[in-house]
Formats: structure tokens, sequence, C-alpha cells
């Protein structure tokens, strides 16, 4: 049987766009379906337009030590709109990079929805013009990514944004509530304090940032309380209301608050409601992520997903990875598989966490007798100029290999930080081996490499 295309990409972000430009570099036909711009949740609502109002966020901070620094400086007015428009225009170039990229590939960028209507088959829906037709591919990747979540509370559906609106607000509230205390939560906590804006943060579990090292967690949050972001664990909204000037959240405590804004940032499902799975039979499981093997493959032998549309470890540069391995397994006959261990990830809070590797618990659960490193110490900078906050550094050792096995930090540069201590934990390295690894000084960084006493 022939077919239209040898490969048809559900969905223009990080891991399709690559996938399908590898493609297209061995010979094939090759097309990708995208109904939105080519770039993603990660170039156009997720951490490149994040990160640029991180940087407009930490302006403030830094405006405060510079004055320690002996500058006579004084903060000005930030003006969301000015920075809207230059978001605007850099997204905007870089999904045009995407675009160019996959065309130069020889990839044909198709701006229409897929949906499936046979296993070989799916319906493009045009963009622009609504009008639908019908394609085949012998192959078909789903990379359509994930969806904020909206939980089904009297109120939310009216009232709340999500991190997709936050962007696109006409005016910078004077306060707001941040629901969810995952890194989404926590980044856009410390983005909308370091722009001037009253901030909560409201989280149903009893500490922010599961799933990260407990001593990680407990000094964010002491950080951020003392940033003067006000946190409320084991908190949730049942109801809200609109009210004069604002909103009124209540919560399951008993407490009522207000905000002129309110952004829930408590998850992200797959986005897999009307792709028109059940046409295929495709498996998702119950929060609707589709069910792949090693090779993320699915069920149907043609049929594969990646990204976080499988809610695996759901970060851009996994969904890239995941792609590289795709095109091995499916086209050039290398079954491959990708190693989710040690993955260093950063968060971008204030402060910044970069983290890679086990837990502590996590590593105790796994069996491991462990040997614990910290310290805690202001940095040279925030010591200078009369600052308070301080840098938390962690090692898990393996105690009988002395194989370090996590490595986690809040502190500035964090994410820089920690993406080179990441080679040093994916290749297996010990703690003799940091040990005797020079430090660089002044940094702060040379503490990993200097840990000397033993966490009794």
């Amino acid at each position: 049987m022939s077919y239209d295309y040898d490969l048809l990409v559900m969905g223009a972000g990080s891991g399709g766009v690559r996938a399908a430009r590898l493609a297209a570099n061995l010979g094939l036909k090759v097309a990708i379906a995208e109904e939105d711009r080519p770039g993603g949740t990660c170039v156009l609502r997720g951490c490149v337009p994040k990160k640029f109002m991180v940087y407009a966020s930490e302006v403030s901070h830094q405006v405060v030590e510079s004055q320690g620094l002996g500058w006579d400086v004084t903060l000005g007015e930030f003006d969301w709109p000015r920075f809207q428009n230059r978001l605007e225009v850099e997204l905007t170039r870089l999904s045009g990079i995407y675009g160019a990229n996959l065309k130069k590939a020889g990839v044909e960028v198709i701006a229409a929805r897929a949906t499936f209507k046979d296993a070989h088959t799916l319906i493009l829906t045009d963009n622009a013009s609504g009008h639908a037709r019908e394609v085949t591919a012998k192959t078909i990747l789903i990379a359509v990514g994930g969806w904020p979540h909206m939980p089904d509370v009297p109120g939310v559906a009216d009232l709340a944004i999500s991190s997709n609106e936050i962007f696109k607000l006409k005016t910078l509230p004077q306060s707001i509530a941040i629901v969810g205390g995952g890194y989404i939560a926590v980044e856009f906590a410390g983005i909308m304090q370091g722009l001037g804006v009253k901030t909560s943060l409201i989280y149903r579990g009893a500490q922010i940032l599961r799933g990260f090292d407990d001593e990680v967690r407990a000094h964010l949050a002491a950080e951020m309380k003392a940033s003067a972001i006000d946190i409320r664990t084991q908190s949730d909204p049942v109801r809200l209301d609109k009210i004069d000037g604002g909103i009124s959240i209540h919560l399951n405590t008993g407490e009522v608050i207000e905000a002129e804004q309110i952004l829930y940032a408590s998850g992200r499902r797959p986005k897999t409601q009307a792709l028109g799975l059940e046409a295929v039979g495709i498996e998702t499981d119950e929060w609707g992520a589709i069910k792949v093997d090693a090779y993320s493959k699915t069920q149907f032998d043609h049929i594969y997903a990646i990204g976080d549309v499988t809610n695996r470890v759901n970060l851009t540069p996994v969904a890239i990875r995941e792609a590289i391995a795709f095109i091995e397994t499916a086209f050039k006959q290398n079954p491959t598989t990708y190693d989710y261990e040690n993955i260093p990830t950063a968060v971008f809070s204030k402060p910044q966490i970069g983290t890679v590797g086990l837990s502590e618990a996590q590593a105790i659960d796994k069996g491991f007798k462990v040997d614990i490193y910290t310290t805690r110490f202001r940095a040279m900078k925030t010591t200078f100029v009369g600052g308070e906050g301080r840098v938390f550094m962690k090692l898990v050792v393996d105690a009988d290999s002395q194989k370090v096995l996590g490595c986690h930090m809040v502190g500035p540069d964090s994410g820089e930080i920690i993406q080179m201590a990441g080679i040093a934990v994916k290749a297996g390295l010990t703690k003799t081996q940091w040990d005797e690894t020079c430090a660089v000084h002044p940094t702060a960084a040379e503490e990993f490499v200097t840990l000397k006493d033993k966490r009794a």
C-alpha cells in the first residue's frame, strides 16, 4: 500500500520538530501538523517566555543589590505592556526559526489540527478555513504535548487563569493568588513577587515541591517566605467569588483571602482529548496519557508517542531525546530507549533550584545506606550588600561505594551549576573524585568539591 507520507507528526513542539527534521534528513517524506504556531509549549507558553519573565522579575532585587555595591540607582516603574510587546516579538522570531528549519529540512508544515480516522488515516482540519481533508501515513508520531488542568471548583471556569493566559494579561495585577505547589507555581510566585505584585501561594500538600529532596523543599519555602510570599500549605480553594476589585477565595480551612487575580498552576494533563484515539483504539491511562513501551511505541507497531503526551518525564530536553530514540528505532533498525535516570533539572524559583539524581528519601527507599553532606551559607555578594539569603547545597552519597547518588542546590545560578554537576552524577563519579577536583575560587560552586563534614 502506498501512503501520502512516510511519517506524519502530530504536534510541532520540541520533540515533534526534532523527530520530523531527523526523519526528513533520512530522505523520508515527512509532514508535521500543528494547530498553533511551531514551537509548542516550551517556546510559546512555557519555559522560554517564563524565563524572560524571570529575567524581568530579577531586576528589582538587582537594583537593591546594586545600592549595596555602591551604585546610586533607584527602581523605576515596570512597563508590563512594553515587556509583553517585546516578548511577543521574540516568541514570533523563535517560532519562525522552528518553522524555517522544518522547511529547510524538507518537512511539509501543515497549519491544521490532526485527528485519527483510522490507524493510517488522519483528518487535517485547516486552522484558517476550517476545511478538512484526509491524508495517510505509514508511520505516525503523536507529540501534541500537555495542557493546564483546571479543576471543577465553583468559580474557576469564570474567574481563574492558567499559566497559558498569564502572558496575555492586559494589566499586571496588584495582587495574585497562585494555586499549586509544583515547579510552575513556585516559579510564577517568584516572578510575580519580583515584579512588585503581592503574592500568595496556596497548596493542598504539607510542603511545596513534592518529589524534590525534603531539605531542598524546606529551604526554598523559607527563602520564599522571607521575600514576603505568603505560602499557605494544606489549603485548597473550594469556591471563588467575584468581588469589587478582585476575587474572594474561600479555602477548605475556612479562611478567605482576596486577590485581584488567581492563577491555577496545579498540574498539567496530556492533550489527548479530541484526537480521535478511540477510532483506532490507542490506549491511554487514567490521566489521558498515551501508553507506550520503552521505545515510545503504542500497541500499534507504526504509531508512536513522545513528550508530555506520554506523561513520563515532562521536560523539553527529554522530549528531544525521546525523538532521537524514536528515529533510531522506527527508521534506522536500531531499537533505542532513553535512559531516564539522573536527569538534571532546574526550577527557576527565587532562589533557583538545581537538582540531579536521588533525593535522600529516594536513596533510602532504594535500599542505600547514605552519607549526607550539606552546607548553608551566604554568598559573597549577599554578604557584601547586607542581604540575608542563604545558599543550600547537598550531596547524597552511597556509604558503601562512595558514588554520588544525588546533588542538590538552592541558590543563585543553580540551573547553570547543576548542568555540569549532572555530568559527574550521570558518570557515576565518587565523592573522592569530586573532592580531588580543584575548586574554582571564589565561587559558590566550589562548595561541591570542598564538602568534608558528613551529617551525623
